[in-house]
């Protein structure tokens, strides 16, 4: 009756172990079995291979030790057996087979049955590791809630019923103040396996919780009915959120906003009064950016794909609401559209306007030795470098308002002249500094390009073939919600992304690293995907 009791306990624990712990209960009686494996090694023998098997229907443990088949003499009668011996048990015994002995019940001393819960504890603490991992890894972007266990430096810690979680300090709302017990909702951001055991990360200041917030208010948004499109946020304070609605028939703002405003509020009450703009999506980048800057009016846009910036033009009594407290306004919409955006009143764009085109007018009296009113009319019509003057077609030129041909033909002969002497200066500056002549047959590198490289060490094929695109025209860099501009060796040549990605590509292949591609390739590549 005592074996049969200490075994119906062990299944009880066992399944206790499994509820408590929510595991799959054959992995507490594999644990056990590994633990009564230790322990039987400690007195067998650690050499000894011993094997434990606990019956999951009855609690019957059965221990045996496993000797290997050989035809030889042996000298450790606890690990080896000879065939013939083995085939008395086994008649199908083989040369190199595990013979199972069994081996007599033993009782576990104090040392044993310590080892041996140390054993279980650690099996079935991996074994919780594993489950809480493999259940919240695929419950990224997801809301989760839960009760606020301990605050800890500021940390949150969250209690989730299956794992705890932690709300770091600078992912709290500002001002936001839990204590234990409380609920709380947040946005599963990350989650990672480490020694300690699965690190849930919640936020409460991510743009995706958001996000999340609303699809949980708004059911065209969770159906998919309406899109949210991006989120920016100034924690606490303001936000933007941009919206499209698939359906023509559905106003997406309004849907956000609900009857009297009922859906937005609710997820303002959960962003501790953070308030809300919901904008209208548009593929468009100039409307987009209209519609992101309000309240404020916008009179002009004007848009710089190549640099990735964008300038606004606004009335000189918009120009402390489109920019906002602190610069709140044009960060959040600039965040929300991923442009640069640069606000100008009305009054600096002309001011900029006329500086630019007394600029134009100063280089072409200067390169030209031509008077201030002939300058000014090639301003006018829209010729900004003299590049355009030397390359133009004479016509153009002579189709201006008191030009005729002679005077077409002189001003682009004057271009060219400039030019060339341009670029003997440059050249010779490049020689000065010691950039080699191979630099020349780099597709798309210009003489002033050669100086200013040389000046920033880039004297060779190899050089510049080691470059890297950010390295050419620069990168920008998000911090703290504005915008770094780092800039480049070749930063105020109007280069473009992807101009810059083919003179370093150029480079690569007169230098050797790669081999260029073929003619078919290129075509392939080029092609525009059918519709």
């Amino acid at each position: 009756m005592a074996v049969s009791a200490n075994r119906l306990e062990l299944l009880q624990i066992a399944d206790a172990v499994a509820r408590e712990k929510s595991i799959d209960r054959q992995i507490v009686l594999a644990s056990m079995e590994d633990a009564i494996q230790k322990a039987a090694r400690s007195r067998y023998g650690s050499e000894t291979e011993v094997r434990a098997e606990i019956n999951p229907r009855t609690g019957e443990i059965r221990l045996s030790r496993l000797l290997q088949v050989v035809d030889e003499e042996y000298d450790n009668p606890a690990i080896h057996i000879h065939v013939n011996d083995a085939r008395l048990r086994n008649p199908a015994a083989q040369v190199g087979d595990m013979i199972a002995e069994p081996l007599p019940p033993m009782d576990f001393g104090r040392i044993a049955a310590q080892s041996a819960k140390q054993v279980i504890v650690q099996k079935v603490r991996e074994a919780e590791r594993d489950r809480q991992y493999d259940e919240f890894k695929d419950r990224i972007g997801e809301i989760v809630s839960g009760a606020v266990k301990r605050v800890e430096y500021g940390n949150v810690i969250v209690d989730l019923g299956r794992g705890e979680a932690i709300i770091r300090r600078d992912e709290l709302i500002p001002r936001e103040v839990f204590r234990n017990g409380d609920r709380v909702r947040a946005y599963v951001y990350d989650v990672r396996r480490e020694q300690r055991g699965p690190q849930i990360f919640l936020s409460r200041t991510h743009p995706m919780f958001m996000a999340k917030l609303f699809a949980q208010e708004v059911p065209e948004i969770y159906d998919g009915i309406i899109e949210v499109k991006s989120v920016a946020r100034d924690p606490g304070s303001r936000a933007k959120i941009a919206v499209i609605s698939r359906d023509s028939s559905i106003d997406p703002v309004g849907a956000c906003v609900g009857m009297r405003g009922s859906r937005v509020q609710a997820v303002v009450g959960e962003l501790q009064g953070e308030k809300i703009d919901i904008i209208p999506w548009s593929q468009d980048a100039a409307t987009f950016i209209v519609n992101a800057l309000q309240p404020a009016e916008v009179a002009k846009v004007v848009l710089d794909e190549d640099a990735g910036r964008i300038d606004v033009v606004v009335p000189d009594d918009q120009l402390s609401l489109a920019i906002g407290r602190r610069g709140q306004n044009v960060r959040l919409a600039s965040q929300l559209t991923g442009w640069n955006i640069d606000i100008l009143t009305e009054q600096e764009e002309s001011e900029r306007r006329q500086k630019e085109f007394q600029e134009r007018t100063t280089l072409f009296m200067d390169a030209l030795d031509v008077d201030e009113v002939v300058a000014q009319l090639l301003a006018t019509e829209g010729f900004s470098t003299i590049e355009e003057l030397a390359y133009v077609d004479g016509s153009d030129i002579a189709s201006i308002e008191g030009f005729d041909d002679d005077t077409a033909e002189e001003i682009k002969n004057r271009a060219n002249d400039y030019l060339a002497r341009i670029e003997a200066e440059n050249d010779a500056a490049r020689k000065e500094l010691g950039v080699e002549d191979a630099m020349k047959d780099v597709a798309g590198v210009t003489s002033a390009m050669m100086v200013k490289l040389g000046k920033e060490g880039i004297k060779t094929v190899e050089d510049l073939a080691g470059c890297a695109t950010d390295d050419l025209v620069g990168w920008n860099e998000r911090k703290n919600g504005e915008t770094i501009k780092h800039e480049g060796y070749l930063t105020g040549f109007e280069l473009s992304r992807a101009d810059a990605e083919a003179i370093v590509m150029a480079a690569r292949i007169a230098a050797g690293w790669v081999e260029a591609a073929s003619e078919e390739e290129v075509v392939v590549e080029d092609e525009e995907p059918s519709a």
